[in-house]
């Protein structure tokens, strides 16, 4: 591992949030983009405590909405930095819902967001490579060169 790398579970960030009516549609579940903006909240926080400095988003890959949250549920949103490149950050963001009466867990959405780290001027700098300690980390990081790779693949497509 290069000597400047640091454990992937100093990025992980944990935050919780209740499901509010305000927060919903007519169906009484959260609206999508409010998730996404969680979502790329807590990615920018992840990826500013790895660089220690600004960020801003890059790209969210994808974002699959797997269950819906209902009013008075309970998200709890967790991240990690997955992978690094010269100045970039994947985060691997996580989003499971609770219902607060039965204790019912479900995985509402995963994501992979990539952030820059840059300077005032807004130019990128760069940031210390990860290493894995635990299973999910390695499984995280060991996949973590295709997505880059599935990503500069999608940048080369005409538009």
């Amino acid at each position: 591992m290069p000597n400047n790398a640091v454990p992937m579970s100093q990025s992980r960030t944990v935050q919780s949030r209740l499901v509010l009516p305000p927060d919903t549609n007519n169906h009484n579940s959260i609206f999508g983009g409010r998730v996404l903006a969680y979502i790329d909240e807590i990615a920018a926080i992840t990826a500013m405590k790895h660089a220690k400095g600004l960020v801003v988003t890059a790209s969210i890959d994808s974002v699959d909405f797997l269950s819906a949250a209902h009013v008075g549920d309970i998200l709890e949103i967790e991240s990690i930095v997955s992978s690094t490149g010269r100045s970039s950050m994947e985060v691997y963001v996580r989003v499971v819902s609770r219902n607060i009466e039965t204790g019912e867990e479900k995985l509402t959405t995963e994501s992979f967001v990539t952030m820059v780290a840059v300077n005032e001027e807004g130019k990128p700098v760069p940031v210390p490579s990860i290493y894995p300690e635990t299973d999910e980390e390695k499984r995280l990081f060991e996949t973590g060169p295709a997505r880059r790779e599935h990503r500069k693949q999608k940048r080369a497509l005409p538009h």
